[in-house]
């Protein structure tokens, strides 16, 4: 994927067509705006998140919601999460799957201190939950690098969404 012309070179506009692709964390594009032109624009915003500090990364991971959680009870998502989480049928859960959602969020924050991070467009309500419980026995290094992997794939998706 690369940027389009208009704003290989102009960091402002860049910022602003490309600056909600990570959740609540604007950081990340602003950092790749002060490296145009990127040529492969996925990679290019992926490099400057595996160069950011460790507390960067984890703070970027903590960005996120948790699935059916919260900011989705209190419709405080942001649109993209929502649509994202909806298409999952996250928005559609019985009471048994919220409260197999609420404890497995509970459960993998406890272990971890970030939330549970998927590409929740790739999958279903079932695969979320079964990731969850598989993930569960990662160690924290392991689970780092899959919540960035899987970031990776949401900010990808949004991009095509963008194109």
């Amino acid at each position: 994927m690369t940027t389009d012309t208009t704003w290989e070179t102009d960091p402002e506009g860049f910022v602003a067509r490309y600056g909600a692709l990570f959740e609540h964390s604007p950081w990340v594009v602003e950092r790749a705006a002060e490296r145009l032109p990127l040529g492969d624009l996925h990679a290019g915003l992926m490099a400057v998140v595996d160069k950011a500090s460790p507390e960067d990364r984890i703070a970027l991971i903590r960005a996120h919601p948790e699935l059916a959680g919260k900011a989705a009870i209190d419709r405080t998502l942001t649109d993209a999460s929502a649509a994202e989480q909806a298409s999952a049928g996250l928005d559609r859960l019985s009471p048994v799957e919220f409260e197999d959602f609420h404890a497995l969020n509970r459960a993998y924050r406890d272990r971890f201190g970030f939330p549970f991070i998927i590409c929740v467009r790739r999958t279903d309500k079932a695969g979320i939950l079964a990731a969850m419980r598989r993930r569960l026995s990662n160690d924290r290094d392991t689970e780092i690098e899959s919540a960035i992997a899987e970031i990776g794939a949401i900010v990808r998706l949004r991009l095509e969404d963008l194109a």
